[in-house]
């Protein structure tokens, strides 16, 4: 049998075939997928380098459309500001569980950012206050960019604070961000003027230190911690942690490398004090229990069942409609 071409996209190639609802939906399936134990995911692995680290998710689906994907993503936070290169490089390899078949091979920056605003639309649509109106965004990069955008596929915000480290850079953040969204974006100097009036909080920024505490969040609100992605990485006080409702894309994954981490590392959490997995509350499996009162943390440190879910659709797509280029590697 002759081997099958395998389709090369690029970044371009992707944002063509998929909107953040189509993300979401994707994702969605996933966790669903995942907690009915549809999905197979190894362990992540972490490679350090000097100035960042590479690390290496995979998973696979256990039945039918019989997809693995491999990601290897490079994370160098200072790139933008040394070389004027991204933050997350890398590459998506998808293939066919049943033979072995390399189908595509992807750039990983632009499904990386989606799908990771769109695990914050799903977590947000299970766990959030329904009537959301305002909200604070902190980190003003590309994450940024696609958390807002994808918090407005699930809630009609009317007023978005945004802070960055870079206050400059928060500014302009904003006017484009007032533009593409439609909602009124404000950037401040100081997250914790704004935080407090805030009904959902998303913090992705590369901090090693916690910066967000119980004096910054009034009761009731969701807070999607999307930052910390590897072990010397810290965005939430583990006080605020051990007083919140705690949901995690894995359990696993953050006991190593998310806020959980750090919450259990300091003795003030443990693993049995985590109100649920997400996969869990989508598929109806666990009632979090949740009250108005409650502040909810969404722990995600990103889970390789994203990526093979939003990865199948892309290439089908992309395949479907003659986007990007088939190459014969063997």
């Amino acid at each position: 049998m002759k081997p099958l071409a395998t389709l090369i996209l690029s970044g371009k190639d992707i944002a063509s075939a998929m909107s953040m609802s189509d993300y979401i939906v994707a994702v969605e399936q996933a966790f669903a997928k995942w907690a009915g134990s549809g999905m197979h995911v190894p362990p992540v692995v972490h490679v350090a380098a000097p100035g960042g680290a590479f690390h290496v998710k995979s998973a696979a689906f256990r039945e039918a459309p019989h997809y693995v994907a491999v990601k290897v993503n490079g994370n160098f936070p200072g790139n933008p500001q040394e070389s004027g290169l991204p933050t997350i490089q890398g590459a998506i390899l998808l293939a066919d569980a049943r033979n072995g078949s390399l189908l595509a091979v992807m750039d990983s920056t632009e499904v990386t950012a989606m799908r990771t605003g769109a695990a914050t639309a799903v977590a947000a649509k299970h766990l959030a206050p329904r009537r959301a109106r305002t909200a604070t965004v902190i980190g003003c990069g590309i994450q940024g960019r696609v958390q807002l955008l994808s918090l407005l596929e699930v809630f009609s915000l009317e007023r978005v604070f945004v802070a960055d480290a870079d206050v400059s850079r928060a500014r302009r953040f904003a006017a484009a961000l007032q533009v593409e969204s439609g909602c009124e974006v404000e950037a401040v100097e100081d997250f914790a003027t704004a935080a407090p009036h805030s009904e959902v909080i998303v913090t992705c920024t590369p901090a090693r230190r916690a910066f967000l505490g119980s004096p910054h969040v009034s009761p009731g609100t969701f807070i999607a911690a999307v930052g910390a992605d590897n072990g010397d990485k810290q965005e939430i006080e583990p006080e605020l942690m051990a007083r919140s409702r705690v949901v995690v894309d894995s359990l696993d994954q953050c006991l190593e490398i998310g806020d959980l981490h750090h919450a259990v590392t300091a003795g003030a959490m443990s693993r049995d004090g985590v109100a649920a997995e997400l996969g869990s509350v989508v598929a109806g499996k666990v009632d979090p229990h949740i009250s108005p009162e409650d502040i909810v943390v969404f722990d995600s440190t990103g889970v390789a069942i994203q990526d093979v879910s939003a990865a199948g659709v892309i290439y089908e797509r992309c395949k479907a409609g003659g986007v990007g280029h088939s190459v014969a590697l063997n």
